[in-house]
């Protein structure tokens, strides 16, 4: 594990050193800029989501569920799963990449997404059983936080009380390093915005509209509402002089 994650950290650590101060850090500024970018993925996240509302037939929708799904969850297509999938496809695409290059710069970006496709990607299928165990149990504590700070967030951007409630009993609150609760917040906030919806209509006397997949439409819309919060701290704390 070490010896596959630690020696490109080394380099990468070496390499904004040079860079610091240089040019006014323009450099620097590029290097991370790029490493994030590299980070940020492997996919859009949208497109996928969008692939699989649209899939016309079984064999689409489940290569459309394979993608999805590459960088973890199960290949379960219920509701339900796809929910806690898009959810936890948003950490590990997004959310875990942006906070740990927050803390870390580069070489966090860069190590959290090495670790991560060592330990969930198809590439696990290479590495050997004890190393593969380790990388998954230290991906699981670092993912954590991020978890937690995501599902604080669903609570801002959605039903406070529901997605409160949902972390309570999924045992959130526990330091365990699990971040099953994240995908029980996701479902939870995700039926009460469908049954909130659905009473709009009613009380307007009109009937809703139809859509394929309202839940998945509905998982992605919270996980964008998410991220502008998240950009919306961190160009606060920019202005505040907190982050450079």
């Amino acid at each position: 594990l070490a010896l596959a994650i630690v020696p490109p950290l080394l380099l990468m650590a070496l390499l904004a050193w040079l860079l610091r101060g240089v040019l006014f850090g323009l450099p620097g500024l590029l290097l991370g800029v790029a490493v994030l970018a590299w980070c940020w993925g492997p996919r859009d996240l949208d497109r996928d989501i969008e692939a699989i509302i649209d899939a016309d037939d079984a064999a689409s929708r489940q290569a459309a569920v394979r993608h999805l799904q590459a960088a973890g969850g199960s290949l379960r297509e219920d509701v339900p799963s796809l929910v806690e999938a898009t959810v936890l496809n948003a950490l590990r695409r997004w959310f875990a990449v942006l906070f740990w290059f927050l803390l870390l710069g580069p070489v966090g970006a860069l190590g959290y997404r090495l670790l991560a496709l060592m330990a969930e990607s198809p590439m696990r299928a290479r590495v050997p059983v004890e190393p593969l165990a380790l990388a998954q149990r230290l991906l699981a504590w670092i993912e954590w936080p991020v978890a937690q700070l995501m599902a604080f967030s669903m609570a801002l951007v959605g039903n406070f009380d529901t997605a409160w409630k949902a972390w309570r009993q999924a045992h959130g609150e526990r330091l365990a390093g699990d971040i099953g609760f994240l995908g029980a917040v996701a479902r939870a906030s995700v039926n009460a915005e469908l049954r909130e919806e659905a009473h709009d209509y009613t009380d307007a006397g009109l009937l809703p509209v139809w859509q394929r997949l309202p839940d998945l439409r509905d998982a992605m819309s919270l996980v964008w509402r998410m991220l502008l919060l998240w950009l919306a701290v961190l160009a606060l704390l920019v202005i505040a002089g907190w982050v450079t």
